[in-house]
């Protein structure tokens, strides 16, 4: 099963690119997207272009989908709150009574979350393409001007790395509880809504204790072998090839022109 966050090995283009290339482009893409309101430029030119760039990466359809799954949840009644609090022209067969659904409504609410959902997909392509070491590798070489302000560009890159390592283990953990509670008898169907918020509480309490041990045995681990906060070297050192810069040149044209013109 795919955890989120995953690296998936593949020899593609994507794959290829340099770190910083990938987080710049992730970074220039959400700028884009939240910059336009057009819904068929959205829903057809940006999509097309995400979906090409998911299948040049060679990603299996399933695990991008599945990147989503964590999230539908907070989709869903994010999507509530559009369709039902949009003043504007009803809907046929609206008013139901004090049910209220605007055109402007469903329109402004499809548009927001498929924003939400390209945001997320373009974040999963890049950590199915990097690794976690790259990844942090990028971020330190990314945010390496901010020491002039007294930044370490290291810290903040540490932090992000161990974020992104702790997400495959906090599922598995998950899945290790929900079993444990299955065996023991719990009862709950976590396809009804009560069912979730049961499963929600039998879960909630085990996975903090859980979450806390395993950042203690991370603490005890770093150092156990010296760590000392600060600049240091890297296995990986990425460089740019022309390519490289080709590509973040045009991803910064694009997205200069996207801030300059009109919304729309």
């Amino acid at each position: 099963m795919y955890d989120l966050g995953q690296y998936i090995p593949r020899k593609s283009l994507v794959h290829q690119r340099d770190p910083r290339v990938k987080i710049i482009a992730v970074i220039a893409f959400s700028i884009i997207v939240l910059r336009i309101q057009n819904p068929a430029l959205l829903l057809i030119g940006i999509t097309a272009t995400l979906s090409g760039l998911g299948l040049l990466a060679q990603l299996p359809l399933k695990d991008v989908g599945y990147s989503l799954k964590p999230a539908m949840p907070f989709f869903t009644c994010l999507f509530l709150l559009y369709l039902l609090f949009t003043p504007g022209r009803p809907l046929p067969f609206f008013p139901f009574g004090p049910l209220l659904i605007s055109y402007e409504g469903l329109m402004l609410g499809i548009v927001q979350i498929w924003k939400f959902i390209l945001l997320l997909i373009a974040a999963s392509i890049m950590t199915m393409t990097t690794t976690q070491s790259e990844l942090t590798g990028g971020l330190e070489r990314l945010l390496r001007p901010l020491k002039v302000f007294g930044i370490s560009s290291h810290d903040i890159a540490m932090l992000i790395g161990l974020a992104l390592r702790f997400i495959p283990t906090l599922q598995n953990e998950m899945r290790n509880v929900r079993d444990a509670q299955l065996a023991r008898g719990a009862d709950f169907d976590p396809h009804r809504l009560i069912g979730k918020i049961k499963a929600a509480g039998l879960l909630a309490l085990p996975l903090l204790i859980n979450i806390v041990r395993h950042s203690e045995e991370l603490v005890d681990a770093m150092e156990a072998r010296g760590y000392q906060p600060g600049r240091r070297n890297y296995l990986y050192n990425p460089a740019l090839t022309l390519m490289d810069y080709v590509i973040i040149t045009s991803i910064i044209t694009l997205t200069v022109l996207a801030v300059s013109l009109p919304a729309g």
